[in-house]
């Protein structure tokens, strides 16, 4: 274990090798709050854009005044929570970061959740508002007033339990911007960066892109939904974009201008098909970076290493190593205190490997998703790799089925490129050449796309 804390640290120099004590680097990222922040921005570049939608702008000073007087209209005191469940707007930032203004807690939901899926949140979160439309508040903007501290709760984000049923995960506004600042530090953000994205605020991937635009003085172009030809016309005028692989997979052709200077992968596995064909369409290759809900950014590739089939390596201040059977387990201020076991490590649930070739981390799959077949343990996500890395495979996904002499079979379905031949036999034998025979698919099924 104590070379897993050396490689951790390690990984920070690899990250910032001009930053002489990381430590105290990153005890002061967590100084301050997140809308403590935006409001420095917003008297620091009051005119400068902070985000477009749609045909709609907002520079960081008319945001701040739009919180402000949302912070006022609210009537809530702090510590109360409030359920955003409304669509992305100008209104919804404002909103957002007036709930964080008044001393809230913010919930995030997503707006297309049905009244039932709904409630199941109202019950766990127990508001004391819930805001399904927001329009432009009447009050007046009140005197600056800080009404939260560093380790004041500031979201309550929802993921799904073991049980199906949902999770509220308590954020500090520490946990948010050593989280993202960590990742900012290691991929340079400045405040001349553009970000683009169509990912959902509700989403800790989205919302962290609006975080750091706040945070640096940045501009945001924001998608209300996502389209290919759409958000490769934004990405003209971009320097960063954030996607996840699915969108990366749906572009088509090449962005007229050169000014993208990092494309971020998250949330899903990164296939090496889709991350070539991103590099093909964006003339560059996704960064993947690797995070929980409970954990905020976690690990990332590094910023001037070529591409890599992992998820990098351990941010500024996260210690990560491997448990029993490859879990992945994580500790360090990004983390969420209640999610910390007695020996100060949060286990995820996730397994992983170190890469030999780079020493960097690679995710292998859920422990509820383990394969036992034979005896032996079977990752899913190997397997998947392993098929994906047939020219002729777009995507494939791998379970374990129940099976009398092998207790479950390791089955496998695949979607292929446009115009490719399926044959289950041919995609055997090039697995065959990759895994070991107990972790060869029995049976491969063909999916359409």
């Amino acid at each position: 274990m104590d070379s897993m804390l050396e490689w951790s640290r390690a990984a920070w120099r690899r990250h910032l090798p001009n930053v002489p004590d990381i430590n105290a680097f990153v005890r002061e990222l967590g100084d301050g709050t997140v809308h403590g922040l935006a409001h420095a921005t917003a008297i620091a570049s009051p005119d400068k854009v902070a985000v477009r939608l749609g045909d709609e702008v907002i520079t960081h000073g008319e945001l701040d005044s739009l919180a402000g007087r949302h912070a006022a209209s609210l009537g809530i005191s702090p510590g109360d929570r409030v359920l955003l469940a409304a669509p992305v707007s100008l209104s919804w930032l404002g909103a957002y970061l007036g709930i964080l203004r008044a001393g809230g807690i913010a919930v995030l939901a997503n707006p297309a959740y049905t009244q039932a899926e709904l409630e199941g949140i109202v019950k766990a979160a127990a508001p004391a508002l819930v805001l399904r439309e927001i329009s432009r508040p009447d009050a007046e903007q009140q005197p600056w007033n800080e009404h939260a501290a560093p380790d004041s709760v500031a979201l309550l984000a929802f993921t799904s339990g073991t049980t199906g049923k949902p999770k509220g995960v308590p954020l500090t506004h520490r946990n948010l911007l050593i989280s993202i600042r960590a990742a900012m530090a290691a991929w340079r953000w400045k405040r001349y960066d553009r970000l683009v994205h169509a990912l959902p605020l509700f989403h800790q991937h989205g919302l962290g892109g609006l975080h750091a635009t706040l945070i640096a003085g940045s501009s945001l172009h924001l998608l209300p939904r996502f389209d290919p030809e759409e958000l490769l016309r934004a990405a003209e005028k971009a320097t960063v974009l954030f996607a996840v692989p699915t969108m990366y997979q749906r572009l088509e052709g090449k962005p007229a201008g050169d000014r993208l200077r990092l494309c971020v992968s998250g949330s899903a596995p990164l296939s090496r098909t889709v991350a070539r064909h991103a590099e093909e369409v964006l003339g560059r290759a996704p960064l993947v970076r690797y995070g929980t809900t409970e954990s905020g950014l976690d690990t990332s590739q590094v910023i001037s290493d070529p591409p890599a089939d992992t998820v990098g390596i351990p941010l500024p201040g996260v210690e990560l190593r491997l448990g029993e059977d490859g879990e992945i387990q994580l500790r360090g201020p990004q983390v969420a205190a209640a999610f910390v076991e007695s020996d100060g490590w949060f286990r995820t649930g996730d397994i992983g490997h170190l890469d030999e070739a780079t020493g960097h981390l690679v995710i292998d799959g859920r422990t509820k998703e383990m394969i036992i077949t034979s005896g032996m343990k079977v990752y899913p996500r190997e397997v998947e790799v392993a098929l994906e890395a047939h020219p002729d495979v777009a995507e494939a996904a791998v379970a374990g089925l129940a099976n009398e002499r092998w207790g479950e079979q390791v089955t496998a379905w695949v979607v292929m490129r446009p115009g490719a031949p399926f044959d289950a036999g041919r995609l055997i034998q090039h697995a065959s050449t990759l895994l070991a025979p107990y972790k060869r698919p029995k049976e491969i099924k063909r999916m359409e796309s």
